[in-house]
């Protein structure tokens, strides 16, 4: 099968590099001419493990290429996917510029029957609106060329993009056209050989199950983090809380890890999304206006306990960071704890030496220029670097080769044996014998 993916970000770069990887043309389409030139060079703009070798290769054979517009010849299509970006406005709405900008661009070229996909995380409703723009530029063409609009929302984890996509444990697909039906179910049945994950339904009805289920995860969150905070203060360990409750198969383990709260590009945009969604139709969510509420005052939780620690002040002081993207896996810093725990740090007059796996070029972007000119944030090539010297180590984020480090070698290279586990990840028992003082979330 043909196909054109527009937008190549986390979305469209992993949904064009897994189709051309089971035998389709994909053409990938985006508007900034320096990463597609880096795409045919092989240099990809984001990390997600196992991605590099899929678009590499698929690039070399010729199912995979990529271009700047829709004009160019080869990315005629009968199927167009849109995963571009619906960034958060003001009120926590979804702006949806960028998906109409590409519709109406479609209605533009598009010359027979074509299927539009929204593969963006978008808003109820938007597959109308999508429809309208189409149809506008039809119009202005003098055209009646007959199309479709799909709502096949992504549900992909950044870290596991490609397994996710290659092995998915449901497609979602909203559309009422026999005709789309058939097409979509063909183009998805050669990742589910085992059984058939696909799920049919209304468009509007698609559009809210990516929001409503990026919502139930965050939700486990929030709530973990909250009895977590209850737990420090009755004096109760949440580790032994989360193993009982997670043995509850209505329960389950995932999700109800306590942390420094959730962030990424998903989360914390969908959840206002919907709450925006939910008053623009004049109904209060309460539910969700908690999960927020709960996941913003948790990012702030580390800086409190390093306050009762070492008060307000905190010039002349070192710390030393591991882990700044908002999860392991990823080079993404968009809402990440870290970020808010920094700002805090060095607005006391903190010295940080952070170290991230991978996400040391997008902290240069993401972190105020000042910081670094000022010698107040200092980003480290290797991990035990961040802890030379420091004050204390504070885990921001749970990447492998933090959760069994060489505790012998941090406790002689700190100026005290303090740790602050922002992810839960080392025994406190083992660590308070081994002569460490320890504060984890909850713990």
């Amino acid at each position: 099968m043909k196909l054109t993916i527009i937008g190549t970000g986390y979305v469209g770069l992993v949904t064009g590099a897994c189709f051309a990887e089971m035998g389709n043309t994909v053409t990938c389409v985006d508007i900034d001419k320096n990463k597609i030139e880096g795409l045919k060079k092989g240099i990809l703009p984001i990390y997600e493990p196992g991605l590099e070798s899929v678009v590499a290769n698929n690039y070399k054979n010729g199912r995979l290429s990529f271009c700047t517009s829709l004009t160019d010849p080869i990315a005629e299509s009968d199927v167009y996917f849109i995963a571009v970006g619906t960034p958060p406005g003001e009120d926590g709405s979804a702006d949806l510029q960028y998906v109409l900008a590409v519709a109406r661009d479609i209605g533009r070229h598009i010359k027979g029957y074509t299927i539009v996909v929204d593969k963006s995380t978008v808003p109820v409703g938007t597959a109308d609106k999508v429809r309208d723009a189409i149809r506008e530029e039809l119009k202005k063409r003098g055209s009646d060329v007959p199309f479709d609009v799909v709502s096949n929302p992504e549900f992909l984890k950044e870290g596991a993009a490609v397994e996710d996509f290659m092995r998915p444990d449901r497609v979602v697909i909203g559309t009422d056209s026999g005709q789309v039906h058939k097409v979509m179910r063909d183009l998805y049945l050669p990742f589910m050989r085992a059984h058939e994950r696909l799920l049919f339904m209304g468009v509007r009805d698609a559009e809210m199950t990516k929001y409503a289920g990026n919502a139930m995860l965050a939700t486990k969150i929030s709530f973990m983090n909250e009895i977590a905070n209850l737990c420090e203060s009755m004096g109760v360990d949440v580790e032994n809380v989360r193993q009982g409750i997670g043995s509850d198969s209505r329960i389950g383990y995932s999700f109800i890890y306590p942390g420094a709260g959730y962030g990424g590009s998903c989360f914390p945009k969908d959840v206002k999304a919907l709450i925006r969604m939910a008053k623009d139709h004049n109904y209060e969510p309460k539910v969700m206006n908690a999960v927020e509420a709960r996941n913003e005052a948790q990012k702030h939780v580390l800086f409190k306990k390093i306050g009762r620690r070492f008060g307000a002040n905190l010039k002349g002081m070192t710390f030393g960071v591991w882990g700044l993207a908002f999860k392991p896996g990823t080079d993404d810093m968009r809402e990440a704890s870290s970020v808010v725990l920094l700002s805090e740090l060095i607005g006391a007059g903190a010295t940080i030496k952070a170290y991230d796996p991978v996400a040391m070029t997008a902290a240069k972007r993401e972190f105020p220029r000042a910081w670094f000119d000022s010698g107040q944030l200092k980003l480290v090539d290797e991990q035990y670097a961040a802890l030379d010297g420091a004050d204390a180590m504070i885990l921001i984020t749970e990447w492998k080769p933090f959760r069994h480090p060489e505790f012998d070698r941090i406790k002689k290279i700190m100026k005290k044996p303090i740790i602050f586990d922002g992810r839960n990840q080392y025994d406190p028992v083992f660590l308070r014998e081994a002569g460490f003082e320890y504060s984890g979330i909850g713990r």
